[in-house]
């Protein structure tokens, strides 16, 4: 029997290299051995205020990008997380038995808002948090809803990066919690299948942070809609470190500009290896191997932006695949819930 996965992505922002090696290629990868479910997460998207029409563009954008990148509709199930409404029902029913606590700890909560004075000077994490007056609740209570998203389809694995890690583990508490209070094995404890390697990839500008949507440097980020011009220059003025050549000895330094580089490098070639990428590269002046980068990344992202417009000229068929997959996602996620509900008591 085929392992279920799940995953999604938000449509807010412009999709980056980093989505595409960190997570659509490898759905590509597991869609060919597990039932796939992958969700377009428009409920975790207004969390932060979004202009209405914008954000109805980008889920078609974003759906069409699914499917450039590689994602089957033969092989796996793509919706819109909204047309679910399994997905808000469930998260009101797990917020209900979740330590409000749990989720003050939640890092990624931390850093969203670390620049908001979310935090008072409040020793009991239930208030530290309650001098926040432009933060939603929706933004702190976001992780329960990721919780809902998984537990819904009985997921086995969810492919995230190592910064989502935390929030599969309290997916897993809130689960574990939800059987052993109501005394019924309702739902499957997940598994995190964390990506190593070329998974992380960096701020061309920053090393240290990880390259994201929303990223103040417009050159920080390769979006997959970039033009072959932008892409190039984006790479030509990525960061790397103290030297003027890609060195013989890889340092594994999480914060170097030319590891980063690498990365995306191994990641395009295809099976690539992080040190067969070093070897072939090595002693090669940084602005020699930007342009082997920048050549290397051109080749898969033109494809992807072909297929991409193709799709979109035929938005008939997009949308007939997304409501297959609304349809899909209502009728495995219904057999969850008429669980959850005789579990806990609700209705007639």
């Amino acid at each position: 029997m085929q392992k279920i996965i799940f995953s999604g992505i938000q449509p807010s922002g412009n999709l980056h290299i980093g989505n595409y090696i960190g997570a659509l290629s490898q759905w590509k990868k597991l869609q060919d051995d597990n039932e796939a479910i992958f969700c377009i997460v428009d409920l975790h998207a207004i969390t932060v205020p979004q202009d209405p029409k914008v954000l109805k563009e980008k889920i078609i954008e974003v759906a069409a990008l699914y499917l450039a990148c590689g994602i089957d509709p033969k092989k796996a199930h793509i919706f819109v997380q909204s047309e679910n409404y399994n997905h808000a029902n469930l998260a009101w029913i797990l917020n209900t038995i979740t330590p409000l606590g749990q989720l003050t700890r939640m890092t990624q909560f931390k850093d969203k808002t670390k620049d908001t004075n979310a935090y008072s000077e409040s020793d009991h994490p239930e208030t530290k948090f309650l001098n926040a007056e432009k933060i939603s609740a929706g933004l702190f209570d976001y992780p329960v809803l990721m919780a809902a998203d998984i537990l819904l389809y009985q997921t086995d694995g969810v492919p995230v990066g190592e910064d989502q890690k935390q929030h599969i583990e309290l997916t897993r508490d809130i689960a574990e919690k939800f059987n052993k209070t109501f005394k019924k094995e309702v739902f499957k404890i997940p598994e995190p299948k964390i990506i190593k390697d070329t998974a992380r990839i960096m701020s061309l500008q920053d090393p240290t942070k990880k390259m994201s949507k929303s990223d103040d440097n417009k050159n920080g980020a390769i979006f997959l809609l970039d033009d072959e011009n932008t892409i190039r220059e984006k790479i030509m003025k990525a960061v790397t470190d103290s030297g003027s050549k890609v060195e013989t000895n890889m340092p594994f330094d999480a914060n170097s500009g030319v590891q980063n580089l690498l990365s995306i490098y191994a990641a395009f070639k295809g099976n690539d290896s992080m040190q067969h990428a070093w070897q072939e590269n090595a002693n090669k002046p940084y602005a020699s191997f930007k342009n082997d980068l920048f050549e290397v990344v051109r080749e898969r992202v033109i494809e992807i932006q072909a297929k991409y417009q193709e799709i979109r000229k035929d938005e008939k068929t997009l949308n007939e695949i997304l409501d297959d997959g609304r349809d899909f996602a209502i009728e495995k996620s219904n057999q969850t819930m008429k669980k959850v509900i005789e579990a806990v008591g609700l209705g007639r």
